[in-house]
């Protein structure tokens, strides 16, 4: 009895030792037949340092150098309109000529009458010299001459108001004003503005004052006009900080002889400050930012992971601390050495050990004077 309970005791190890491996074999075999990770495709560059000219940005507005909207002193007709549209004049031009004629008239007879007080003046000197008329006379007389003059004078400058000149040399706008059509004083007849040089106001916070000073070379570029950059220099820096924005506003003066700027337009400015200084640079689309740092991929050869086992190369994720921006370029301080290969697009697939393969055939923006581009 003891016998036949050995060998049935025997003989059910042997089926669990039996089952149990015919088990093992068959998950070996599974696991053998079982797909390879596949490499995650992203894009890579080799970080390497370029030099950098430190800089101050700022936005600011364009202003003309002497701009105004040229009126009427006094009130009249308009006689003629001596401009077009749009056109360049020079300072002292006649731009529009009011109906003059009732004042000249009003002068000739002003002249008239200082023209005898200057006849009678001389007679009753004449006659002083025989005794003929006091010298309170000749005195009264002398007197009745300057007044003449003076009014002649008056009635004078009057007539040349009703000849409107430009002040300056500039274009004119869009005239507002017709011949026949009447005039009050101030009425507007036409912006002149001087843009050639032309202004550019912008602000700065008062901890980078001390890297502005007048003459100083400055860059502008607007939306109008494409990837065209102008060139100036600070020809003024305001001696009042704005208590409420503690900004310090700061005027250049910016060569434009296409006059393709234009006063009131947008432009952001630019201040070279310092030496150039060398830094290691990486696209910004590298970067993943979180709340624990900054962070890139930087794909290294395989060791001896497990998800290594699709190819050579694995992405080992290290955290970075990110300096000044340029464009589409950032500065990296720490985290990442020259020579290191970083990931630039594809990382968010990725995860430390993770096998990688490489296709560089299009790689993200890394322009460190990026442009607009037209839709």
């Amino acid at each position: 009895m003891t016998k036949r309970m050995f060998i049935m005791l025997g003989g059910i190890v042997l089926l669990v030792v039996v089952l149990g491996l015919g088990f093992f074999m068959h998950i070996r075999t599974l696991m053998a037949a079982a797909p390879k990770p596949q490499a995650q495709v992203v894009s890579t560059m080799i970080a390497k340092k370029s030099s950098w000219q430190p800089q101050l940005e700022s936005v600011g507005t364009l202003s003309a150098v002497h701009g105004v909207d040229v009126s009427s002193e006094v009130a009249g007709q308009v006689r003629s309109v001596n401009f077009q549209s749009g056109q360049d004049v020079k300072a002292g031009d006649v731009l529009v000529q009011l109906n003059a004629d009732a004042d000249i008239a009003q002068q000739h007879a002003l002249e008239a009458a200082a023209e005898l007080a200057a006849i009678t003046l001389k007679r009753d000197q004449a006659q002083l010299a025989v005794q003929g008329v006091s010298q309170a006379q000749v005195d009264n007389d002398a007197a009745d001459l300057k007044s003449k003059k003076a009014q002649v004078a008056q009635q004078a400058a009057l007539v040349a108001k009703k000849t409107i000149r430009a002040p300056f040399a500039g274009r004119v706008g869009i005239s507002s004003v017709n011949p026949g059509q009447y005039l009050n004083a101030g009425d507007k007849i036409v912006t002149l503005q001087q843009i050639d040089p032309i202004h550019i106001d912008f602000n700065l916070p008062q901890s980078q004052l001390a890297a502005v000073s007048v003459g100083q070379k400055v860059v502008i570029k607007t939306d109008g006009t494409a990837d065209k950059t102008f060139n100036g220099s600070v020809n003024a820096i305001n001696p009042k900080i704005d208590t409420n924005t503690r900004n310090v506003q700061v005027q250049a003066l910016i060569a434009n002889p296409g006059r393709r700027l234009l006063p009131g337009m947008f432009a952001s400015a630019s201040l070279d400050t310092g030496k150039q200084q060398a830094y290691l640079t990486l696209p910004q689309t590298a970067i993943t930012y979180n709340a624990y740092g900054s962070t890139v991929f930087v794909v290294v050869a395989a060791g001896k992971e497990a998800s290594a086992a699709a190819g050579s190369l694995v992405a080992k994720q290290v955290f970075v601390q990110t300096g000044p921006t340029r464009g589409d370029q950032v500065a990296i301080l720490s985290g990442v050495k020259e020579g290191d290969q970083v990931v630039t697009s594809g990382q968010v697939k990725l995860k430390n050990g993770i096998a990688v393969a490489i296709n560089n055939s299009v790689q993200p923006a890394n322009n460190p004077n990026p442009t607009p581009q037209e839709q």
